[in-house]
């Protein structure tokens, strides 16, 4: 595994990389709090089978973390992904997502559709339907971004991992508990606040009505614990052209966290078949 920075479109963007190229290509792209430390697990099962990339998002891990609030948008991430792509010479690969990485996996694919082989969606969603779902949501995205900076980045982790969207990591191992754990820690406050603020559900476009126009090969994967993105994927797939819906048993949000070997095999699956 090679780590390296790129400096690109005035930031510099951290990538963890198994530099396998005769290997298919996976484009792994995490959650809020998260980093190429959270695909950890399932890089070493892909070992030998794919060549991955993992990619700090803006303001999280080792990434920058610009003041402008505007360089946080949806639309600029996916133009530093497309600029990123560019200079590592990635042409055709597999996108995969999980939660708000899956919301710009999606949005990356919608823009620049011809890079994308087929495209993997883990506890994610096309983003809010109406104008009054995305402007309640970006006031509590505002609010928690407040919260972020005034109480701390220990305290934010605190209530973080205790939000019912992680009831089921409580039966994680120690081990796993206390990695998840400082993967929040190693976070930056302001780099987590403009990240709400930017590219949080409630100001990102909706990229419901664009489903139906992908016309690629689509995985979406739910924990069968975490019902609303169940629900979701369900409502989904009933968009998408040439989709597939899994749901692991025992599992909630956090599949690749949570049960690190069934996700893995699950992907492996859909890439080859």
């Amino acid at each position: 595994m090679s780590e390296r920075f790129v400096h690109i479109r005035g930031i510099d963007i951290h990538v963890a990389m198994n530099d396998d190229d005769s290997l298919p290509t996976i484009v792994l792209l995490h959650g809020f709090t998260g980093s190429t430390a959270t695909w950890q697990e399932v890089i070493e099962l892909f070992k030998g089978r794919f060549r991955t990339v993992a990619i700090d998002l803006t303001g999280h891990g080792k990434t920058a973390m610009p003041e402008d609030i505007a360089r946080y948008s949806m639309e600029q991430q996916v133009e530093d992904l497309e600029a990123l792509f560019n200079m590592l010479s990635l042409e055709r690969f597999t996108l995969l997502g999980y939660s708000m990485g899956g919301r710009v996996a999606l949005a990356y694919t919608v823009q620049y559709p011809r890079r994308v082989t087929s495209l993997i969606l883990e506890s994610s969603s096309p983003g809010l339907k109406t104008a009054e779902e995305r402007a309640d949501r970006k006031a509590a995205d505002s609010r928690l971004a407040d919260r972020i900076v005034a109480d701390g980045l220990p305290a934010f982790v605190d209530f973080w991992e205790r939000i019912p969207l992680f009831d089921s990591q409580r039966g994680l191992s120690e081990e796993k508990k206390l990695a998840v754990r400082e993967e929040r820690l190693n976070q930056c406050e302001m780099g987590l606040a403009n990240s709400l603020r930017g590219i949080g559900t409630g100001s990102q476009p909706s990229y419901w009505q664009q489903l139906h126009a992908l016309n690629l090969a689509v995985l979406l994967i739910t924990g069968e614990l975490d019902i609303k993105f169940v629900n979701i994927a369900r409502e989904m797939m009933s968009y998408f052209s040439n989709a597939r819906h899994e749901t692991i048993v025992h599992v909630g949000h956090a599949i690749h966290v949570e049960n690190p070997a069934v996700f893995a095999t699950m992907v492996e699956k859909h890439i080859l078949s």
